[in-house]
C-alpha cells in the first residue's frame, strides 16, 4: 500500500486543523443522461472544487434506492446505486457504443426518476449481454474476485432484486409466505430461474464499484477527500430485513414490533414517523456488531469518512408502535452506547466519523460523542433565535465541529431567510453588525459566518455557493413526494461564485496548504486572528 492509499486519519480534527468543503449528491451533478453520475462530471466537480481551495465533498447516501426515490430509505446498506453508472465510462470500456446510449431530451434542472430508471435499466442489460458475449474478457478475474470478495451481502441483495421484479416490486412481506420466510428449496430454485436477472445485478454492482475507485482515486489525487452518509436505520423493505431478521425486532410473521421516529421538534409538529425496523441490539452484540461494522467498511469502499446520520440512535432510538399515525406516542429506548463503538474502532482501526447530532440531543448523546473525540455538526440556520447560549452561534462552537450552513433537509439559505420572521432577521443582521440587508445576501452571509468559525471543518450546500432559492431545495422532511430531484445545470458550474469561493477560503485560512498527489493533505493553520465576519465578507 503506497502512503497515498493510506487510511485517513481524520475526523477527528486536530486543534490546528481548518478546512473546508461543500455539499451535493452525486445525483444532482449536470449531465446529458437525466441524472447526475460517477463519472466524467464527477471528475470536473472535483476540479472544480480542488480549485475553488476545498478539501472536502459530501454526498447524501449511495446506495439503491427504493421509496420515494429517497437515498435514506434504500434497498440495500452494502449496494451501490445503480443509477449512478457512467454510461460514458462502459463506452469507454468497450462495453456499450455510443448509439447504445443516445437519450432523448431529459429534464436539465430535475431528475425525472421514472424516466432515467428505464434508460439507465436498458443500458446495464446491454453491456451485461456485451460482457457475456465476450467483451472484455481482461475483465472477467476481477470480476470474479469481485463476487467472491462481496458474496456475503451480494448474492442476497441480487436475489431480492429479482424477486422484487418477479413480484411486481412489492414490498417483500407481500410476496408468498415460503419468500419471505427464505424456505432453502424455494431458494435455491428461484436463483436457478432468476439467473440472468440475478447476474446482471452482481455485474452492475462491479461497474459501479469500479467506477467508485476511479472517482475516489481522482479526489484523492487532487487534494479532496469524499465525506458519505451513512442512515442509521434501514429500510423496512430491504434486503437487509429480508436477509437478516433475526437483527432486527420483529414479530413471528417477521413484521416490525415496533418503528423509528423522532418525537416533535424544529422539523414537525408531530415528529416524524420513519416507519424503520429497530435493530436487536443484543442480537447483533452476541456477534460483535459483524454485520454492522461490515456496513460501515462497506461504505469506506467509496469514500474517506462517514456521516452517521441520526447518531443519538446509538444512545437511544424513539420506539413508535407500528399502527400508530404519528410518531408522538412514540418513547426512548436505550441504544447499545459505548459497546458498539468500541467494536467499530477495534475492527476499523480508527472512527472517521461525523456525528449528525441534530435534533433532541439529550447531554449522554454528547458524552458518547466526545467519549470518541467524534465532530458534532452545526446548522447556522438554527442559530438565530435570540439566545446567546444557542449552541449553533458560532461563538459557541468547538474546533472539532463541523459547521454548515444548511443540509438537504433544510431549505437553501436563501429561501429560509425569505421566511425567517422579522423578528429573527433582525437577530441575524445584528449577529453580522449590520442594521439589515436584502434575501440574496443571507447565503453569502452565512458562508461567511462559517467558514470565519473556529469549526475545523466548513460546509456549504452547492445551492447556497449559488444563492438558489425555493426552486432548488432537496428535501422536505415528512413530505412523502416531490424530494431528491434538483439538479445543478452545466452553466451554472462555471459561476463566479467559485472563484469567490476561492478568495473566501483562502481568508479564512481554511486553503489548503500543501496538497500534492503523492501524500495526504497537510494540516492548516490554527486560525488564530481570523477576521471577523463582516470582513470576511
Amino acid at each position: 500500500m503506497s502512503e497515498n492509499d493510506s487510511p485517513l486519519s481524520l475526523p477527528p480534527f486536530p486543534p490546528a486543523y481548518r478546512a473546508s468543503g461543500l455539499l451535493l449528491h452525486v445525483t444532482s451533478l449536470p449531465g446529458p443522461y437525466g441524472i447526475g453520475d460517477v463519472g466524467p462530471a464527477a471528475l470536473a466537480w472535483v476540479d472544480r472544487l480542488a480549485h475553488a481551495g476545498q478539501s472536502w465533498w459530501q454526498s447524501l447516501p449511495l446506495g439503491p434506492t427504493g421509496y420515494g426515490n429517497s437515498p435514506y430509505q434504500s434497498l440495500s446498506s452494502f449496494a451501490g446505486n445503480e443509477l449512478l453508472i457512467s454510461p460514458d465510462w462502459l463506452i469507454e470500456d468497450e462495453l456499450l457504443r455510443p448509439s447504445d446510449c443516445q437519450t432523448g431530451a431529459f429534464p436539465q434542472n430535475e431528475v425525472d426518476y421514472n424516466a432515467v430508471i428505464a434508460f439507465k435499466q436498458r443500458l446495464i442489460e446491454k453491456a451485461w449481454a456485451n460482457f457475456n458475449a465476450g467483451a472484455r474478457a481482461d475483465l472477467r478475474s476481477e470480476y470474479r474476485q469481485f463476487l467472491g470478495e462481496q458474496a456475503q451481502w451480494l448474492e442476497d441483495y441480487a436475489l431480492f432484486r429479482a424477486l422484487k421484479t418477479k413480484f411486481n416490486g412489492a414490498y417483500y412481506l407481500e410476496w408468498p409466505a415460503e419468500f419471505v420466510e427464505r424456505v432453502p428449496a424455494v431458494l435455491d430454485r428461484a436463483r436457478r430461474e432468476l439467473a440472468v436477472q440475478i447476474g446482471q445485478t452482481c455485474f452492475a454492482q462491479f461497474l459501479l464499484f469500479r467506477q467508485c475507485q476511479r472517482l475516489k482515486a481522482h479526489a484523492r489525487n487532487n487534494g479532496v477527500r469524499l465525506i458519505g452518509d451513512l442512515p442509521f436505520f434501514v429500510s423496512p423493505d430491504s434486503s437487509d430485513v429480508w436477509a437478516h431478521p433475526e437483527l432486527f425486532l420483529l414479530d413471528e410473521r417477521r413484521r416490525p414490533r415496533v418503528v423509528a421516529g423522532v418525537p416533535p421538534d424544529y422539523f414537525s409538529a408531530h415528529g416524524q414517523l420513519w416507519g424503520n425496523p429497530i435493530y436487536d441490539w443484543a442480537a447483533l452484540r452476541e456477534s460483535g456488531y459483524r454485520w454492522y461494522i461490515a456496513r460501515l467498511k462497506s461504505l469506506l469502499r467509496y469514500v474517506d469518512a462517514i456521516r452517521l446520520d441520526h447518531f443519538r440512535g446509538f444512545s437511544a432510538a424513539w420506539h413508535v408502535p407500528p399502527d400508530a399515525a404519528t410518531a408522538e406516542p412514540g418513547k426512548w429506548v436505550a441504544g447499545p452506547g459505548a459497546d458498539v463503538l468500541v467494536a467499530i474502532e477495534k475492527e476499523l482501526g480508527a472512527l472517521p466519523f461525523i456525528a449528525e447530532d441534530l435534533g433532541m440531543i439529550t447531554p449522554d448523546v454528547y458524552a458518547l460523542r466526545d467519549k470518541f473525540k467524534l465532530p458534532g455538526m452545526r446548522i447556522l440556520q438554527f442559530a438565530f433565535d435570540g439566545d446567546a447560549g444557542n449552541p449553533y452561534l458560532p461563538g459557541n462552537y468547538v474546533s472539532n465541529t463541523v459547521v454548515y450552513t444548511g443540509t438537504h433537509d433544510n431549505p437553501t439559505t436563501r429561501n429560509w431567510f425569505e421566511e425567517l420572521p422579522d423578528r429573527e432577521r433582525q437577530i441575524f443582521w445584528k449577529y453580522l453588525g449590520r442594521t439589515g440587508g436584502e434575501s440574496r445576501e443571507a447565503a453569502p452571509a452565512l458562508m461567511g459566518l462559517a467558514w470565519s468559525s473556529v469549526a475545523a471543518l466548513s460546509i456549504a450546500p452547492l445551492q447556497d455557493l449559488l444563492n438558489l432559492g425555493r426552486e432548488a431545495r432537496m428535501n422536505v422532511p415528512g413530505r412523502a413526494d416531490g424530494n431528491w430531484a434538483w439538479r445543478c445545470s452545466e452553466d451554472r458550474m462555471r459561476d463566479p461564485a467559485f472563484e469567490r469561493l476561492r478568495d473566501l477560503t483562502k481568508g479564512s485560512n481554511r486553503f489548503p496548504q500543501a496538497a500534492s498527489a503523492s501524500r495526504p493533505l497537510q494540516l492548516g493553520s490554527a486560525g488564530q486572528g481570523l477576521r471577523t465576519p463582516a470582513a470576511v465578507l
